[in-house]
């Protein structure tokens, strides 16, 4: 059969994510910070799009006609030096006085004196800063405060630059996190000289810092109170038998009695494993809830989005208008009308993950509402596959929507994910129990544990939970004291036997 090129007609079903499909998607698992920067990059590039900032103009808003108005008008004229200091003032805003600060003041106030106790903390009329007093009054970095002493440690200016790079390295619990072949290779000179440097520094104040282990940081401040000797050197070498709570393994190792280990013991624990600590550091951002989960009156849960995460924004149709009316080339027509699609979509597309994030929520608070009234112990099992078939959505969809999100309930803030738990089966067919109320009775168990004879084995919390209802193996039981960083039996009752 010879071969031929030929034309055919064929129809076929396919799948095909546009590209605002694909951006309706990656907003559905953005968090609320990751969707601020997004908005701002949108609001950079498209001039169709702008804040709604409705809600944050004075109720009171000045008269525009008549004779109040003129007064404000000549006031403003007079105080036009002061209006100067308002950077993101409009002229036309400058020339009606809505400006903030000068609220208040009448044609009196403008030669007399001037009540600045409404000024801007900042140290500069041109910006908004952290201002003289903030700067001083701010706590000390642990980076900034060792860079203070180098002035006083005699370096020279080649010995300062390597300084400066191992400061750089040191985190914020105070322990060098680079090593030194490395810092020399890459200022290309002799790890001795780095070497050197570093002892400098780790004689800087906190005492212990820079030091690149636990035990390095110990004994620095050993050194320092002149305690260090062969035996608690032995002591420091064996840092693991003293987490065990191996004390007859110690006494061997560091070769003292009781009593002279007991002192030792009493030295370590006066230490400062994190030295860097006390120091102040970047600042955290703290956690900003997606949706406030609030209990109303019949005992009946209220779910609603936390407005301040979500962003407003509005199409600018005056703009559009006159600037599609000014467009004369086919280019500039296309950019208006796509700016223009692309600013609703924008909008549809927020306005569509707010109403998925709520709904999403509703569910997981009818699902876990036991959770929400009675605590972790009445927490169900719970799939994304079960929201998903309650509220006719996909799994993938819900998945993202749970990305990343957290919800504020009377119990704290949890992220959505939380409340996502496998299943315990119960060892008398009934109702399965949740993972994390399991994991919260084997932490009460062992909470409780008074003495030495009540110290659980595993084994042992495996038949009280049968006794209650919960068929559960002893490796898991193993697996759930692990993740909450519990140590075994035999280690629990070494720290009972401890004298106090």
């Amino acid at each position: 059969m010879a071969l031929s090129a030929r034309l055919e007609v064929r129809q076929g079903q396919g799948l095909v994510i546009t590209p605002q499909l694909q951006q309706a998607i990656k907003l559905l698992q953005m968090s609320n910070i990751e969707l601020e920067a997004f908005v701002e990059v949108e609001l950079e590039r498209n001039p169709l799009l702008q804040r709604d900032e409705r809600d944050n103009e004075p109720e009171d808003t000045p008269d525009t006609e008549g004779p109040a108005a003129l007064e404000q008008v000549a006031d403003s004229e007079a105080r036009a030096d002061l209006d100067a200091t308002h950077d993101e003032a409009s002229p036309g805003e400058r020339a009606t006085g809505d400006a903030p600060e000068l609220e208040g003041m009448g044609a009196a106030d403008v030669g007399g004196a001037i009540d600045w106790s409404k000024a801007g903390s900042g140290g500069s009329f041109e910006r908004d800063g952290e201002g003289m007093e903030g700067a001083y009054t701010r706590e000390l970095t642990l980076a900034e405060h060792l860079t203070e002493q180098l002035s006083a440690s005699g370096l020279t200016t080649g010995e300062t630059a390597i300084a400066h790079v191992l400061i750089d390295a040191v985190d914020e619990g105070g322990y060098l996190r680079a090593e030194t072949p490395e810092v020399a290779l890459r200022l290309g000179c002799d790890v001795e000289a780095v070497e050197k440097v570093l002892t400098v520094i780790q004689g800087f104040d906190p005492v212990g810092v820079a030091a690149r282990d636990v035990r390095e940081c110990l004994m620095i401040q050993l050194k320092d109170r002149n305690r260090y000797d062969p035996a608690i050197a032995a002591l420091l070498d064996n840092l693991p038998l003293l987490a065990r709570r191996d004390l007859s393994s110690l006494k061997k190792a560091c070769g003292v009695d009781d009593e002279d280990l007991r002192e030792m013991i009493a030295e370590i624990r006066g230490l400062t494993p994190r030295p860097g600590a006390a120091f102040g550091g970047e600042p955290t951002t703290p956690v900003a809830p997606d949706v406030f989960v609030k209990e109303g009156p019949g005992g009946l849960w209220h779910v609603e989005l936390n407005s301040d995460t979500l962003p407003r924004l509005l199409v600018d149709h005056r703009y559009h208008a006159r600037v599609s009316g000014q467009s004369k080339t086919d280019q500039e027509k296309t950019f208006v009308t796509d700016c223009l699609a692309q600013a609703n979509w924008l909008m549809k597309s927020l306005d569509q993950r707010a109403r998925t994030i709520l709904k999403v929520s509703s569910e997981i608070v009818r699902q876990q509402d036991a959770f929400l009234a009675f605590g972790v112990q009445h927490l169900r099992p719970l799939n994304l596959k079960t929201v998903a078939e309650a509220i006719g959505m996909h799994e993938s969809t819900v998945s993202r929507v749970t990305s990343n999100k957290y919800m504020a309930t009377p119990r704290g803030v949890f992220e959505m994910k939380f409340f996502f738990t496998s299943a315990i089966q119960s060892s008398e067919g009934g109702e399965a129990h949740s993972a994390e109320s399991v994991r919260d009775k084997i932490k009460h168990l062992i909470a409780t544990e008074a003495a030495e004879a009540d110290v659980h084995s595993d084994d042992r919390i495996v038949e009280i939970l049968k006794r209650d209802g919960v068929d559960i193996a002893r490796r898991t039981v193993a697996k759930y004291r692990e993740a909450m960083r519990i140590p075994s039996s035999v280690d629990r009752r070494r720290r009972l036997k401890e004298p106090a």
